[in-house]
């Protein structure tokens, strides 16, 4: 055995003492992990391909920018914190990606850091891509500067360009819970914000909670997603602007009716732009099979005063709605035409955009409002919005009450909560499917409206309510 001095001992138990050492890889320089309970901060710039693993609690610290062309994948049942002291948000680049696959039973988990965690903790989470969009960044048209105050100097909050099947990688079973803060007064991020993401991105099975701003909100792009939820958000739950043109199926808005924006908060709202115009690509996108759940589970309820609409479609927008429920808010659907090009001639031409048809409006203490155009009047009333959505094979249905819309359990905020339709009740048939816009292989036809038929399972197990 080899004798090793004191003095040689006591230098050395010196070095280690006076020395930081930070574990962050297992040696291939690429920040991978071998597993254990480390808690690891990422800070900074990812610029090679990296991987979280799981066992590991990981801590964003700042922006974090995915650049380079480098993929950041992360392994099911990873929990990510955004940290509050540093507002942690990650921002995956134009030309990057994000792999993260969870399962039913190992979610990812973007969370906060804090011990009581309240929404606004941290940022969120920031796709960016290089569809078409039709916003403009210093006189540039087709790219636009990504709200929330993440863009620096070297353009890394820019987004849009000209591949509508720009692939920013994948996002399934995942939950993003006490995100967004406010960067500036109406330039927020948002529990999930997408800039001009292309059609190759894969987003399912996300849930979106106790978010400070919009759960979901696309400017531009063409990517398609399904399986989505928002849970207690504080402004609006799905948010669409500057020529967003995907597809998206399958998703539940569950309100608290304590919580709400002083904006005015909504199930949707929709623009083409924030001025109404013409450019395109046009805000066109189609969603089928939602559940929006307001906050009044009967007429007589209130809640909080800043809550608005289910719907509120403006600016020119050309959105079509199949097969879906919007019950329990002040305002069923909300049909704006008073900024720029009216919204309704997207409904009303001879030739209409978008469509909404086989959807369900019950519950809603007003459920038609129209707002007309001071400089550029249609004739359109709210009767005439009302004889559009009673259209004569449009399939739609007007319900008294919430309960008439026959699901389980929709206003439960106990974790009972059940979306599910009962079987024979009006949510349990209306589904339709043969409208050129939904008959597409990216949608799966039901013979249910809203999100979720008798017996189903699909929003159970990942998500936490």
């Amino acid at each position: 055995m080899k004798r090793i001095s004191l003095v040689a001992v006591a230098a050395l138990t010196l070095i280690i003492g006076c020395r930081k050492i930070e574990v962050d890889d297992d040696g291939s320089g690429n920040g991978n992990t071998g597993g254990g309970n480390d808690n690891l901060v990422l800070s900074g710039r990812i610029n090679t391909d990296r991987t979280l693993r799981a066992g590991n609690v990981y801590k964003l610290r700042g922006i974090v920018y995915v650049v380079d062309g480098a993929k950041l994948t992360i392994e099911p049942g990873v929990t990510i914190q955004g940290e509050k002291s540093s507002r942690g948000t990650l921002v995956v680049t134009r030309g990057t990606q994000i792999i993260a696959n969870g399962t039913v039973d190992k979610p990812i988990v973007f969370t906060s850091d804090a011990a009581t965690p309240a929404r606004g903790d941290w940022g969120g989470i920031v796709l960016l891509g290089r569809a078409k969009t039709n916003a403009s960044f210093n006189g540039v048209a087709g790219v636009g500067e990504i709200e929330g105050g993440v863009n620096n100097a070297e353009g890394l909050g820019l987004y849009g360009g000209a591949d509508d099947n720009d692939n920013s990688g994948t996002l399934k079973f995942v939950r993003i819970e006490y995100a967004c803060y406010a960067y500036l007064p109406d330039k927020e991020l948002n529990g999930l914000t997408m800039g001009g993401v292309g059609r190759g991105t894969t987003i399912d099975y996300v849930q979106v909670s106790y978010a400070n701003d919009d759960s979901f909100e696309w400017f531009g792009g063409t990517v398609d997603a399904q399986h989505l939820i928002s849970y207690r958000s504080l402004d609006d739950d799905f948010d669409a602007d500057n020529g967003y043109a995907g597809r998206v199926q399958f998703g539940i808005v569950l309100r608290d009716s304590t919580v709400a924006d002083v904006s005015g908060s909504n199930g949707f709202e929709i623009d083409n732009d924030a001025g109404g115009s013409t450019l395109t690509p046009q805000t066109s996108a189609t969603f089928s099979n939602f559940t929006v759940i307001g906050p009044r589970a009967t007429s007589a309820n209130v809640g909080n005063s800043n809550f608005r609409r289910a719907m509120h479609l403006r600016r020119n927008s050309a959105v079509s709605i199949f097969n879906s429920i919007f019950m329990g808010w002040p305002t069923g659907l909300n049909l704006d035409a008073s900024t720029g090009t009216p919204t309704d001639l997207n409904y009303s031409a001879g030739t209409p955009k978008a469509f909404i048809s086989n959807t369900i409006l019950a519950g809603n203490n007003t459920q038609f409002t129209y707002n007309a155009s001071s400089s550029a009047a249609t004739g359109w009333t709210n009767t005439d919005l009302m004889n559009y959505f009673n259209r004569t094979g449009a399939g739609n249905s007007v319900l008294a009450t919430t309960n008439d819309v026959g699901l389980i359990a929709p206003f439960k905020y106990d974790g009972t909560v059940d979306f599910n339709a009962n079987t024979g009740s009006t949510a349990a048939t209306g589904g339709d499917f043969t409208h050129a816009k939904v008959a597409n292989p990216f949608f799966t036809p039901t013979a249910f409206r809203g999100a979720a038929g008798v017996g189903d399972t699909w929003w159970k197990g990942w998500s936490k309510f």
